[in-house]
């Protein structure tokens, strides 16, 4: 007889809302468009079941390279990461019709971004230096007379603490692009919308202790908080967590590491194929999912456990 383990679902999963209004603004395009080149700027988001899907009814990936692919009457939707001006400016140029997916609170960062560089503030983002979001956010740091750039990029505690020496020595991070620091230094903190908590709070430490003008803006999505807070709360119940999302996702990536501090047993995976054998023989099974897992993938992965499709 095939052992059937209970599972539990984490209480908030899956599709945050910047997410979700991407991928409704992809499925409105295919639809009020019909006929028509849809490309998304990026990968829409890291889930790679929802991208083929997407591909295979005609939707297309255009890089940031590939711009010149672009002819007047495609479409193009940007992600919920956003872009930078500069890349909104080539999309006006090519003539296409372009649709805005970019997550409200990342909106509300590249504001603030924009907002602090045009009154001569260094901008200070914390977060994933290779990161879509991070990159668009960026491109609103400028001072609005001259282009210069006023951000600084910073990953963790460390990066914090040389940049708060370099400041200090120099007035410019060492190894940090060409960024005009205006002396006495005044500076604005935000951050990745995914970036953890504890980082966060670390990076804020040091460079309240090194800038006397500093001021420190919480831009963490609260999603990625309450999936956090949701995983701890279904770990005391079960014997192990399997995260439903993909590989390359940042949340993801964090959820599984709460997991395996949390729970005994915790994997990664994609889909309902890569369940690991030994967590079929479990009693209780917890099931949590990245900002970006379509909901029929948790869907799949909890029926296969519950051997409704065996």
């Amino acid at each position: 007889m095939m052992h059937i383990p209970t599972v539990i679902r984490a209480d908030i999963l899956g599709y945050c809302m910047g997410v979700r209004r991407a991928v409704e603004a992809v499925e409105n395009a295919l639809a009020d468009y019909d006929g028509r080149r849809v490309y998304t700027l990026g990968p829409l988001i890291h889930n790679k079941t929802a991208l083929d899907s997407l591909a295979a009814r005609g939707v297309q990936v255009l890089d940031a390279e590939d711009m010149h692919r672009v002819q007047s009457g495609d479409v193009v939707v940007i992600r919920a990461h956003g872009v930078p001006p500069a890349v909104r400016a080539q999309l006006a140029a090519r003539g296409c019709t372009v649709i805005d997916a970019t997550c409200p609170r990342v909106l509300l960062s590249q504001r603030r971004a924009a907002d602090f560089a045009a009154k001569g503030y260094t901008v200070v983002i914390a977060g994933d230096k290779n990161h879509g979001e991070v990159t668009g956010i960026a491109g609103y740091a400028a001072d609005p007379a001259t282009g210069e750039s006023r951000c600084l990029l910073v990953e963790n505690r460390e990066d914090a603490q040389r940049l708060v020496a370099a400041l200090t020595e120099t007035a410019r991070a060492a190894g940090a692009p060409q960024v005009k620091v205006v002396q006495p230094v005044k500076a604005v903190l935000i951050s990745q919308t995914t970036i953890s908590r504890s980082e966060y709070d670390a990076i804020a430490g040091v460079l309240r202790a090194g800038i006397t003008d500093l001021r420190v803006f919480n831009t963490i999505c609260p999603a990625t908080m309450e999936r956090q807070e949701a995983l701890r709360d279904l770990c005391v119940q079960v014997d192990g967590v399997l995260v439903v999302g993909g590989k390359n996702s940042a949340n993801t990536s964090r959820l599984l590491m709460s997991a395996r501090e949390l729970c005994r047993r915790a994997a990664l995976i994609e889909t309902a194929d890569e369940i690991p054998p030994d967590f079929r023989s479990l009693d209780r099974i917890g099931l949590t999912a990245g900002a970006s897992t379509p909901d029929a993938v948790i869907d799949a992965v909890e029926a296969s456990l519950r051997g409704d499709n065996v």
